[in-house]
């Protein structure tokens, strides 16, 4: 996902030094990047480098180190904050990175294995997410390390197929979501899985006409959240998407500020690090 956000200025051109000013501007002063409310957060801090990185930009490592360890082994961390603990870490130089306690965190992360042999971001559960899967065994690659029994993923995304042929984090939904089917396409690959046309043509079917990808068939609006995690998948896929590639720089052009964010949907009011990862995501796949 990375390498391919590092496009994106391909077709940012000199807009670049903007959204790296706004990145900047996210970080507080303890290290850490803000959440909405102004907060540093470790989910935010791990999109921040991350955008930083693919913009080819200067990144305060030393500093950001210093919030990190903070956090220590990773204590109390839920799931989601505990994976992004681990790319943090994994997004620091050599001599930054060899700091960071790995089997501790490890073990913490395994406290999420479901009953399935997937991951819930809720320990002890019975049954696994798709989000949960795919947030594990990321950080297990981010740090180097093999994961024990990976294929069980697979019982745990058997149960998570909807009715419509896409993927959701509950067993009792038939309409499956854009962003959750997009992550079970990229466990499947990297599970060495053959995937089947029909995903693809699942996630063409959630583009609208005039640009971006919506999250349901229900969903009012399309969302950046739903339009880059369904082109990472599809292209990772090779599926040709050249015809939706035009309607789909428009919809990210038009949540663009020249604050240098990015708005998640055309509701947003807030501008984040998260999102403007996402549409650095998006604009790396239409820039090839």
């Amino acid at each position: 996902m990375l390498q391919v956000a590092r496009l994106a200025p391909k077709l940012l051109g000199e807009s670049s030094d903007l959204v790296v000013h706004f990145l900047h501007s996210q970080m507080n002063e303890d290290g850490g990047f803000k959440d909405r409310a102004g907060q540093s957060d470790l989910y935010y801090t791990m999109f921040g480098m991350e955008s930083l990185i693919a913009m080819c930009a200067d990144v305060p490592t030393h500093t950001i180190a210093l919030y990190l360890h903070r956090f220590g082994s990773g204590d109390g961390l839920s799931l989601v904050h505990l994976t992004c603990l681990a790319r943090s870490w994994a997004d620091m130089p050599p001599d930054l990175r060899e700091t960071f306690p790995r089997e501790p965190i490890i073990r913490r992360i395994e406290s999420y294995r479901s009953g399935d042999g997937g991951y819930n971001a809720s320990a002890g559960s019975p049954y696994g997410t798709v989000y949960g899967c795919f947030l594990a065994l990321g950080a297990y690659q981010d740090l180097g390390m093999e994961m024990p029994n990976p294929m069980k993923l697979l019982d745990c995304l058997e149960h998570l197929r909807t009715d419509d042929g896409g993927y959701a984090n509950q067993s009792d939904m038939s309409v499956g979501l854009t962003p959750v089917t997009a992550a079970a396409v990229m466990l499947l690959r990297h599970l060495d899985q053959p995937l089947q046309p029909p995903l693809a043509e699942w996630l063409l079917s959630r583009c609208y006409a005039d640009g971006g990808f919506f999250a349901t068939p229900f969903a009012p609006i399309p969302d950046l959240l739903s339009t880059a995690t369904a082109l990472h998948a599809l292209a990772g896929m090779k599926v040709d998407f050249e015809r939706i590639k035009e309607p789909c720089m428009d919809f990210i052009d038009s949540l663009w500020t020249n604050r240098g964010g990015f708005y998640g949907n055309w509701r947003d009011e807030s501008l984040d690090c998260e999102y403007t990862y996402y549409a650095l995501l998006a604009l790396g796949h239409l820039s090839l």
